[in-house]
Order: C-alpha cells, then structure tokens, then sequence
C-alpha cells in the first residue's frame, strides 16, 4: 500500500496539478481539503487533481473532492480530475459525479481541454508534452 502523499506543480500563477496518491478516506481526506484551500487561497483557479496514484477513494474523500470543486468555483475556478483506474472511474458513475466532474486519463489531456491551462503553459514557453515532461506527469 502506498503511502498518502500530496504533491503540487503551478503554472502560469492561476493554475495547479495537485498529483495525490494513496489512500483518500476519512483519515486523509482532511488533509487533501486543507491542501485544496491552501492552493485557492494562493491563488490557484484552475485545478487539476492527478488521481493516477490513488488506490482507494471513500465517500469522506469524495466529500473532499465535492468540497474542493465548489471552493474553486465560488472563485470562478475548475477542478479537473485525472484517473485510469477503471475501480475509481467506478465509483463516478455509481455516484453520478462523473457529470459534475470533468474525467480525463492523462495531464496532457486535461490541460490539452482546458483553455486557461493551454494560456498558463505556452506563457511559460513549453508545450503540453514539455511542462508534463518536466514536472514528471506524462
């Protein structure tokens, strides 16, 4: 079992991938909506939350997550969810999230969907492939 870990990379001031990996569960979970309000606080509007390492999601940190994207779009702000794991898009669609959430597989791909991500990357000079290439996320 891999250890809860929380991790995040900004770009262009306003936007930030939050790589998460672990467990989210009632013990963690606070710790993830601490970290989101931190981030939102700083600054950060656009939100991409990596859930590729995540190995076991419960309603206390779906609740974390459900909080997290309301924060962010009190502020005018987008969380987008990033997950391959068939067992946490599962729960998504049993829950119904998956329409109140914008799912995609990889980083690139959601900053590749989202407009504000594609203006925070090119300011920095890099493609999609580079700035996920240097902050480990491909």
């Amino acid at each position: 079992m891999q250890p809860f870990h929380l991790e995040s990379m900004t770009a262009g001031g306003d936007c930030a991938v939050l790589r998460v990996a672990g467990e989210i569960d009632v013990y963690t979970a606070p710790a993830l909506r601490e970290h989101v309000i931190h981030l939102v606080d700083s600054g950060t509007l656009h939100l991409i939350a990596d859930l590729r390492g995540v190995e076991f999601l419960d309603s206390t940190g779906l609740g974390a997550l459900v909080a997290s994207l309301k924060r962010l779009r009190t502020h005018e702000g987008s969380l987008t969810l990033v997950t391959n794991t068939e067992r946490i898009l599962r729960i998504f669609r049993i829950t119904g999230l998956n329409r109140a959430f914008a799912l995609h597989p990889s980083v690139p791909d959601a900053i590749t969907a989202d407009q504000h991500w594609q203006t925070a990357v090119t300011g920095e000079g890099h493609s999609t492939a580079e700035w996920c290439r240097k902050h480990g996320l491909l």
